[in-house]
């Protein structure tokens, strides 16, 4: 199991739970972070060692990179596992299918590649090397089918965590204390670059609110000391939640969101949020050449419309993070309407379960992939018999 990021080492371990739970004997090597971990999967490389965004930010991680590759091809040339499953991380990822497939190893990808988004053209080689997709947005299903790839459409394994109730876009919030989430991502990369424009963009609102509060919730990827490093140069006060992402958005009336899986979080706890986003000035130019998409914002990818305003590189300053909370704030229609579109939002994104689905595929692999090679097997020692 395969998985480069902080949301995919959540999902990751939501799987490895369920598939532990459904097959107490089975094995779980590979990549991933303290999540994954915790659910007993053996870990060769850490995750946050190679975690990056961007492509000026990958090449000072290449080296971090080539290490993990290596270790994990020796590992599938000398153990061959039953089955490689890999989660998200695309470009590291497709590169790792191509050894698995020539090893005869079967590959389940689970939460695909955003090629809809960008280079289409990785397709073909999805179709060389994967046995089988599982993808968790509903209009990737048939993207794949058009391809002849095999796909089974899982549901979002978001909805699997999801443990509070919506609050319903009736509901007067301004009967409480306004607090806004301030999400600034689970790399330091991104913390890097957001939160201080973040931490700013309080400084002005807590201006002009005086009863406002803020909570940031900590992912468990970053590094000990990050966000209160950045926490001391300002004198704004945060609280910071270390008990996970939905403990802060249930207190929250509106949340600035670093663009990724967590503007689905905040989606689903019905927070209107601004999403925000900087990568190094080259990557943003490469990045206009090659995406697609009309939104970078998942939760605005799959509403296929714009919920949550995008302030993206030079248009993510702390004015206009600012000038966006408080038309969430103050537009009573503006806030209901989002609430609304929110709702739909986590009703397309399905009902839970997504994990253990993803489990019965990847045991139902495992089990075909055992009987291939017990029939391989049986056959060499029939050829050595007859020598």
């Amino acid at each position: 199991m395969v998985a480069g990021e902080a949301s995919g080492d959540i999902h990751g371990s939501r799987l490895a739970a369920e598939i532990r739970r459904m097959s107490p004997q089975t094995v779980i090597r590979g990549m991933g972070g303290p999540a994954m971990a915790r659910e007993g999967v053996e870990l060769l490389i850490s995750s946050s060692d190679v975690s990056v965004v961007g492509l000026t930010e990958v090449l000072t991680k290449l080296p971090a990179l080539r290490k993990a590759m290596n270790t994990l091809k020796t590992f599938l040339k000398k153990r061959r596992p039953d089955l490689i499953i890999l989660i998200d991380y695309p470009e590291f990822n497709l590169h790792l299918s191509g050894c698995a497939s020539r090893l005869g190893i079967p590959v389940l990808y689970y939460i695909s590649p955003q090629i809809w988004a960008w280079r289409k053209g990785r397709i073909k080689k999805i179709a060389r090397r994967v046995s089988q997709m599982a993808v968790i947005l509903p209009f990737e299903e048939d993207f794949y089918k058009k391809a002849g790839i095999k796909v089974t459409y899982v549901g979002h394994p978001i909805m699997d965590a999801w443990p509070f109730p919506v609050l319903e876009a009736e509901e007067d919030l301004r009967l409480l204390r306004p607090v806004i989430g301030l999400l600034p991502g689970s790399r330091i990369d991104e913390v890097r670059r957001l939160l201080p424009e973040m931490l700013k963009a309080g400084d002005i609102l807590s201006r002009r609110y005086r009863d406002l509060s803020f909570v940031l919730p900590e992912a468990d990827s970053l590094p000990s000391g990050l966000i209160d490093s950045c926490l001391k140069k300002t004198s704004l006060k945060v609280e910071v939640i270390r008990s996970g992402i939905y403990q802060a958005l249930t207190k929250c009336h509106a949340a600035i969101v670093a663009s990724g899986t967590a503007t689905l979080d905040t989606a689903i706890m019905a927070v209107p949020m601004v999403i925000v986003y900087r990568v190094s000035h080259l990557s943003y130019i490469v990045g206009r050449m090659v995406i697609d998409v009309p939104f970078i914002g998942l939760v605005n990818l799959v509403a296929g419309e714009e919920v949550a305003p995008e302030l993206i590189q030079g248009e993510a300053t702390a004015s206009n993070m600012a000038d966006r909370i408080v038309s969430l704030l103050e537009d009573e229609g503006l806030r209901r309407r989002t609430i609304e579109k929110l709702g739909d939002v986590r009703k397309r994104l399905g009902t839970g379960g997504a994990s253990s689905r993803t489990a019965e595929i990847a045991l139902e692999m495992m089990g075909r992939n055992s009987i291939i090679l017990s029939r391989g097997k049986t056959w060499l020692q029939r050829w050595e018999t007859r020598k």
